[in-house]
């Protein structure tokens, strides 16, 4: 299991790092650059504010944009949701379905272990580029944060990421359970389901009748402009989030184990 799980964080370091440099290179840029737009900032607050359903979706009518909370919850955190979740994505789309793709699975699966250890290995690995995508991340918005010397409520930024970093496992957890039906990899059809996702999250946001079913999207419970503004947390939408991950996990092993594999 060792062997495999270290092969394959070999193959995903090059994406984890191409990633990070993007996601989390154009967020601390952002961070710095508070300071430079804070003024033109304060001049569009108001209006930003009233924008009815757009200020809605996007949270400008919870927070100012002219404060460093508003404008990490309305413009970094809406880069770093949907880059880390597309990472997510992508990594866990083709973690099962490369070695049919590939025509590699005659020698991976000839080794003396058994289809569920394997599936564990490669689990664990997206696991930890999502982690790690994520620590160092943040990490590094902090350190642009503590440069900028801005004032920020901490407590709730950290709770923030901490759903970030759930929702993110959420979406890895459903790509990995389809990757296990693909006999080719399908980076599109990962990529789309972050976009659908995120889109059905601005919709409800916006649609009355809609706002009860919000939870169906795992963007629900880790929102900035909701957790920033409030402090509470969705707990209904994140327990059916991680009943969902838990499920689209379970199918990968039950499918993955049971299907003929082409070499």
């Amino acid at each position: 299991m060792l062997m495999i799980y270290k092969h394959e964080m070999k193959m995903l370091y090059k994406t984890l790092l191409v990633w990070m440099i993007a996601v989390g290179g154009m967020c601390f840029a952002c961070v710095l650059l508070f300071n430079s737009v804070k003024g033109e900032m304060a001049g569009m607050a108001d209006s930003f504010s009233q924008m009815g359903a757009f200020s809605d979706a996007f949270g400008m009518s919870q927070l100012s944009i002219a404060t460093l909370e508003g404008f990490y919850a309305t413009e970094i955190g809406t880069v770093h949701s949907i880059g880390a979740a597309m990472f997510a994505a992508v990594t866990s789309m083709v973690m099962l379905s490369k070695e049919e793709d590939g025509h590699t699975s005659e020698f991976l699966f000839t080794l003396p272990l058994s289809r569920a250890k394997i599936i564990t290995s490669k689990l664990v690995a997206v696991i930890t580029n999502v982690i790690t995508f994520n620590v160092i991340c943040v990490g590094t918005y902090i350190f642009g944060i503590i440069i900028l010397g801005e004032e920020i409520n901490f407590e709730r930024l950290l709770i923030y990421h901490a759903m970030q970093l759930l929702m993110h496992l959420e979406i890895a957890g459903i790509c990995f359970g389809l990757s296990a039906f693909m006999k080719r990899n399908s980076l599109g059809l990962g990529i789309g389901i972050v976009m659908m996702l995120y889109a059905y999250d601005l919709i409800a946001r916006v649609i009355p009748d809609l706002s009860d079913y919000k939870l169906l999207s795992p963007f629900s419970y880790s929102n900035a402009a909701d957790i920033f503004s409030t402090g509470e947390l969705e707990i209904s939408a994140l327990v059916l989030g991680m009943i969902v991950m838990l499920v689209f996990v379970i199918v990968a092993y039950v499918r993955y184990g049971k299907r003929d594999l082409a070499s």
